[in-house]
């Protein structure tokens, strides 16, 4: 324990810096951060005394700010495609509301607080720590709320088969 701390003392700041500098958002950057330390603790047993431990802190740190930032685009691109299209023909705006009517379907299945965390992170593209507020809830109870309503999404597609094909362009980037 003493060691970790030494640890966490010696490389929080560069670590928490280098996810900052990759996110450009704080509360990510400390997310982050807290995510870092945790697969050190975790694997703790694992890791080899012998090779420098800065190194291997920045590549998990990299990964999860590239993570995060690839599951942002999929949920811009997401929120793209769920808003009803301008110009479009009469197949477009058919295939967008059998889409739209499907995920309302799923999306009843929900507990209301699961379908609310849901619609604001999703459908209205607001952060974790944005719905947090709102619902008075912590972020970390929104990404459990949220992890559980995209599993149940994912499940109730499986059970009607004649929505896969419609919802597919919508799990997709969930």
């Amino acid at each position: 324990m003493e060691a970790f701390n030494d640890i966490y003392r010696l490389y929080f700041h560069p670590v928490y810096c280098n996810a900052l500098k990759i996110t450009r958002d704080i509360p990510v950057a400390e997310d982050i951060l807290q995510e870092v330390f945790t697969t050190l603790w975790e694997k703790r047993e694992t890791l080899d005394a012998g090779k420098p431990l800065g190194g291997w802190l920045f590549v998990i740190c990299y990964n999860k700010s590239v993570n995060i930032l690839r599951k942002r685009l999929r949920e811009s691109f997401l929120h793209k495609q769920l808003q009803q299209p301008d110009d479009s023909g009469p197949e477009e705006e058919m295939r967008f509301s059998a889409q739209w009517t499907i995920l309302e379907k799923a999306l009843s299945c929900l507990s209301p607080q699961r379908r609310r965390v849901f619609e604001l992170c999703k459908l209205q593209g607001k952060t974790y720590e944005e719905a947090a507020t709102e619902l008075r809830i912590s972020k970390y109870t929104v990404k459990e709320y949220l992890s559980a309503a995209i599993v149940s999404i994912k499940e109730y597609s499986m059970r009607h088969p004649e929505s896969t094909a419609l919802l597919v362009p919508v799990l997709f980037f969930f």
